[in-house]
C-alpha cells in the first residue's frame, strides 16, 4: 500500500533550504553587472587594448617624425683643437747660392759681405697653437630618387598594420567577454537548477527513511532514494565549483574589485539569420585581418621601390659658412651628385627579392580571403544550428515538465513512487540545462560569426533584439 508525503516533503523541503538562505545572508553580496557594463569596464581597464592603443601611437608618431625626409637640414660644426708643427728646412742650396752670388760682387762689397755670419747648413722650424673654429653646414637633397615617398609609405603601411592589430585585438577580447560573460550566466542557472533538483531529492531521501520505519516501502528502494541523493550532491557541489571559476574568469576579464553577477540572460532569436552571403561581404569589407595582409603589401610594395630608389642619381645641395666675428668668414656652395656605377651588393637580387615579397603578400591575400569565407560559413551554420536545436528542445521540456506534474500527482494518490517523482524532477532539470547549454552555444557562436564578418560590436544590437531570454533563476 502507498500513502502520500507530500507534508512531510514540505516540511522537509524548507528544513534543507534554511541552511543556504542562512549562508546568502552571511555571504559578501555581489553587485550586478550588464553586459554593457562589463563591455565598457573591458575596454576601459584591459591592458591588452592599452598596449595595442600604444602601439598604434608609436607607429603613428614615428610616421610624423619621418615626413620632412628628403627636406633640407642645417647643423653647426664646432672645432677645438691644439696643434704643434715641425718642419726641417735645408739651407745647403741656399748657401750655395749665396756663394755663387758674392764671388760676382766688387771685392770692397763682396769682403764686407765675407764678414757676416755664415748660414746654417739646416734650420729646424717649430710651431704651436690652440685654436678653435665653428661654422654652418647645409644639405638639401633636391633628388632621392623617390626613396622618401618609399619610406613613408612603408610607414605607412605600418601604421595601418597596427591599427588592423588593434582592431583584431578588440575583437577578440570582445568574444572572450562574450564567451566569460555566459558561460557565467549558464553555470549560474545549472547551479541553481542543481540546487533545487537536491533540494528535492533530499526531501525526499528524508520521507523514504520514514516510510521504511513505518515498513511502507522496501529496504532497496530506500538505498535507491539514498543513491539518489549522493548523485545530486555530487552534480549540485560540481554545478556550484564551475559556477564560481566562471565567476572568478568573469572577475579578472573585466578587472572587477569585487564578486559580480551577470545580469543579461542568455538569448536567442526565433528568427533567423540574414543570408550567408551578407556576411561573406561583410567580411571580405571589414576584417581586421585583411588590412593586415593588405598594409604588408604595401610595406613589400615600398620596400621595393626603395631598393629600385638606390639605382637612381643622388642629387643634393651644400653650404657651409664659417661663423666668425672678425673678419670676412669663409664659406662654399654648391650642388653633389653622386650616382654609383658599381656596389658589392648585388642590386638585382635585392629588387627580385622586394617583388618576391610583394607577390607572396598577393597569395596571402587571396589564401586569408578564402579562410575567412570558409570561417564566416562554418559560424553562420553553427549559430543556425544551435537556433534550431534550441527551438525543438521546447517539446522535450514541455514533456519533462508534463512528466514531473503526473509524477506529483501520482505520488498524492498513490499511483507513483518518491523514486519516480525523483527521476522525473532530475530529468527536468537536466533537459533545461541542456537547454540553457545549447542557448550558451548560440550565443558563442553568434560571437564567433560576428568577429569573423568584422562586426563584432554589432553584438549588443543582436542581443537587443533577441526574443527568448535565459535567466539564470530558473522558472
Amino acid at each position: 500500500m502507498k500513502i502520500s508525503c507530500v507534508p512531510l516533503t514540505l516540511s522537509l523541503l524548507m528544513a534543507a533550504a534554511l541552511p543556504s538562505l542562512v549562508q546568502a545572508q552571511t555571504a559578501p553580496a555581489a553587485h550586478s553587472l550588464s553586459f554593457e557594463q562589463a563591455r565598457a569596464a573591458l575596454f576601459e581597464r584591459s591592458e591588452q587594448l592599452a598596449a595595442s592603443s600604444k602601439a598604434v601611437d608609436s607607429a603613428r608618431l614615428r610616421r610624423e617624425g619621418m615626413e620632412g625626409l628628403g627636406g633640407p637640414s642645417v647643423a653647426v660644426i664646432g672645432l677645438g683643437y691644439r696643434y704643434s708643427a715641425n718642419v726641417d728646412l735645408d739651407l745647403d742650396p741656399a748657401r750655395r747660392a749665396l756663394g755663387n752670388g758674392l764671388s760676382l760682387l766688387p771685392p770692397q762689397l763682396g769682403g764686407a759681405v765675407a764678414q757676416l755670419p755664415s748660414l746654417p747648413s739646416n734650420y729646424n722650424l717649430q710651431r704651436k697653437n690652440t685654436a678653435a673654429s665653428a661654422s654652418l653646414a647645409a644639405v638639401w637633397p633636391l633628388y632621392m630618387g623617390g626613396l622618401g615617398n618609399a619610406v613613408r609609405s612603408e610607414l605607412d603601411a605600418m601604421t595601418d598594420e597596427a591599427m588592423a592589430d588593434a582592431a583584431s585585438s578588440a575583437d577578440q577580447l570582445q568574444t572572450l567577454l562574450v564567451q566569460r560573460y555566459f558561460t557565467s550566466q549558464l553555470a549560474e542557472r545549472a547551479a541553481t537548477l542543481r540546487q533545487r533538483a537536491l533540494e528535492g531529492v533530499r526531501a525526499h531521501d528524508d520521507a523514504a527513511q520514514r516510510m521504511l520505519k513505518a515498513g511502507v516501502i522496501a529496504q532497496v528502494e530506500r538505498l535507491q532514494a539514498s543513491a539518489a541523493l549522493a548523485d545530486a550532491q555530487q552534480q549540485s557541489r560540481k554545478a556550484d565549483d564551475d559556477a564560481r571559476l566562471a565567476r572568478s574568469a568573469l572577475v579578472r576579464t573585466v578587472h572587477a574589485n569585487g564578486a559580480v553577477r551577470p545580469s543579461s540572460p542568455l538569448f536567442v532569436s526565433s528568427e533567423a539569420l540574414p543570408p550567408l552571403q551578407r556576411f561573406l561581404d561583410s567580411a571580405q569589407s571589414r576584417h581586421p585581418g585583411l588590412s593586415k595582409v593588405a598594409a604588408k603589401r604595401r610595406q613589400a610594395e615600398s620596400l621595393h621601390d626603395a631598393t629600385e630608389a638606390l639605382r637612381k642619381p643622388q642629387v643634393l645641395a651644400f653650404g657651409l659658412r664659417e661663423v666668425n666675428t672678425s673678419g670676412k668668414p669663409n664659406w662654399v656652395a654648391g650642388v653633389a651628385v653622386r650616382w654609383a656605377l658599381w656596389h658589392s651588393i648585388d642590386r638585382d637580387k635585392l629588387s627580385a627579392a622586394g617583388q618576391r615579397k610583394v607577390e607572396q603578400a598577393e597569395l596571402t591575400d587571396a589564401q586569408v580571403r578564402s579562410d575567412i569565407g570558409l570561417l564566416v560559413e562554418k559560424n553562420w551554420l553553427a549559430v543556425e544550428q544551435s537556433r534550431s536545436q534550441y527551438l525543438s528542445g521546447q517539446a522535450q521540456e514541455n514533456l519533462a515538465r508534463e512528466l514531473l506534474r503526473l509524477r506529483q500527482a501520482g505520488l498524492r494518490e498513490g499511483t507513483s513512487t518518491a523514486l519516480d517523482l525523483i527521476d522525473a524532477q532530475l530529468n527536468l532539470a537536466k533537459v533545461q540545462t541542456e537547454r540553457a547549454s545549447v542557448a550558451n552555444q548560440y550565443v558563442q557562436a553568434l560571437a564567433a560569426l560576428l568577429e569573423s564578418t568584422g562586426q563584432a560590436d554589432e553584438f549588443s544590437r543582436y542581443m537587443a533584439r533577441a526574443d527568448i531570454q535565459i535567466t539564470s533563476d530558473a522558472p
